[in-house]
């Protein structure tokens, strides 16, 4: 007997309202620990669903956009579909930013960091893989990410005069 596989779109769905729940979570802590942040409303809860539909449709775009056969376009990624999608809506009504302004920008980023690391973690294999010379490599980006951010900030307090 053939075991059935789930609707694509409902795993997708059920992993993105994880995705959100981990959110809410995350800026449910911070509250506690900083009561003085993003509180948690009813503006919240609308941010999150629009964060939710914005990757829904963005992801549903993709998936059509393969079919059609256009390589330049079954080759951009899901995140550009994403945030084009995004980027449309936010454009066209005021409604979809004041309703993701209610979301704490850290308490997204956390989640998001959280699966790339176990992302990364799943991979670990194909890592291993590569040269040697990508840990000089990756030395040097960070190296220089940081004195970049150290310069721009000081010329930022420089020219403020402290």
């Amino acid at each position: 007997m053939e075991k059935k596989q789930p609707n694509e779109y409902l795993q997708v769905s059920l992993i993105l309202l994880m995705s959100v729940l981990f959110i809410l979570f995350t800026q449910g802590i911070k509250l506690i620990k900083n009561p003085a942040s993003t509180p948690i409303t009813l503006q919240t809860f609308q941010g999150l669903a629009v964060l939710w539909s914005f990757s829904m449709i963005g992801i549903f775009v993709s998936k059509l956009v393969k079919r059609t056969g256009i390589k330049i376009l079954a080759d951009f990624p899901i995140l550009g579909w994403v945030s084009l999608v995004s980027l449309f809506f936010c454009l066209i009504s005021d409604f979809f930013v004041k309703a993701i302004s209610g979301v704490d920008f850290l308490s997204i980023t956390t989640p998001i960091l959280a699966f790339a690391g176990i992302s990364v973690a799943n991979s670990l294999s194909d890592l291993r893989k590569t040269s040697w010379k990508i840990a000089i490599v990756a030395i040097f980006v960070f190296i220089g990410t940081y004195l970049g951010s150290s310069i721009i900030a000081q010329i930022g307090l420089w020219l403020s005069g402290k």
